[in-house]
């Protein structure tokens, strides 16, 4: 073959190559896997105690897997633009999103939504459990549950709560609690949960459940109180601090928000399986999971991507319950 030919067939052929989507990954590509930075997406605002965490695990995770790992919030709509963002991302293992329960409420608030949390993802590995803590300043007159309740029960106006957007974990509780206790209560919304607390100390809320990596900080500043916290038993860094379940005498009050490591549907099994050792190895190691349990999260991974992806759709199920039972809009 003359060499003008072999020069115009390699230049083609190198085109073609280099058109090929970026999704379509060969085994080759799968084993060199991974080779660029991967993108650990947050849904929360910067500086909160969830963003903190999924930052020490960024960290981790790049040590365990030899890479550049770098985060980005992006916060709004309840978690949503983290969703739809990873949603429309190549299903390569380069776009990772830390997300959590906040994402399945949002769909079922709103239906019309792009994606569905349960069938437009890789679920990786579930990370674990955060309760929310019912939380107050620390110079407020409601000493415990029962005086708040008390308290809202006579005020001439509703007590307001804040929480991190409609259909977050902070909202969610804040409206079964005022459900369960028989009281009113107003609901303020804000961008992240990392304004829940400041919103509380200026006196624009009159209490809040923010997650528990949230909440301990500034409990342990002494900055607000601790009344109750919204998990099935006592959380370890709050021990005298009694369960909703307690003080209402129930055992089905328990709402942890819970958090995972999701990727873009389709992601080839052998990355699926690559990442979900990787994680799991960054959650195992001992002084990791000192810092996260000493933040309120309790590490608790599930024992396969199908095991959490069954998780995923059982919470929608219940999630679905609470929003229904309390008449939750995305309008409120």
């Amino acid at each position: 073959m003359p060499q003008s030919r072999q020069l115009g067939r390699r230049t083609v052929l190198t085109a073609l190559a280099c058109a090929l989507p970026a999704f379509l990954i060969t085994p080759a590509m799968a084993a060199s896997y991974p080779d660029r930075p991967i993108r650990l997406i947050v849904p929360y605002a910067p500086g909160g105690g969830p963003d903190v965490q999924t930052r020490r695990t960024a960290e981790a995770l790049a040590r365990e897997m030899n890479a550049n790992v770098v985060v980005e919030n992006k916060v709004g709509a309840g978690g949503m633009l983290a969703g739809e963002y990873l949603f429309r991302a190549h299903a390569d293992g380069y776009t990772l999103m830390l997300g959590a329960s906040t994402l399945v409420v949002q769909k079922i608030l709103q239906p019309s939504l792009s994606f569905d949390p349960v069938e437009d993802f890789t679920q990786i590995v579930r990370t674990g459990f955060s309760p929310q803590v019912l939380v107050v300043r620390s110079d407020s007159p409601y000493t415990d549950v029962k005086a708040l309740i008390e308290a809202a029960k006579t005020a001439k106006d509703p007590l307001n709560y804040g929480s991190g957007g409609i259909g977050s974990a902070a909202h969610l509780a804040g409206a079964a609690f005022a459900s369960n206790a028989g009281i009113k209560a107003v609901h303020i919304p804000y961008r992240g949960s990392v304004e829940i607390v400041p919103a509380l100390l200026r006196g624009d809320t009159a209490f809040a459940f923010p997650t528990a990596s949230t909440a301990l900080p500034h409990v342990t500043d002494g900055k607000v109180r601790a009344l109750a916290v919204t998990s099935a038993k006592r959380s370890a860094q709050l021990p005298d601090v009694p369960t909703l379940n307690e003080i209402f005498g129930r055992t089905d009050l328990a709402l942890d928000s819970w958090s995972g490591i999701w990727a873009p549907k389709g992601l080839p099994d052998d990355i699926t399986a690559k990442l979900e050792k990787a994680f799991k190895a960054v959650y195992a190691q001992p002084d990791q999971a000192d810092f996260y349990e000493k933040t309120g999260l309790v590490i608790d991974t599930t024992a396969s991507p199908a095991a959490f992806k069954d998780f995923v759709r059982a919470e929608t199920e219940k999630y679905a319950r609470i929003i229904r039972d309390n008449d939750i809009k995305v309008d409120q």
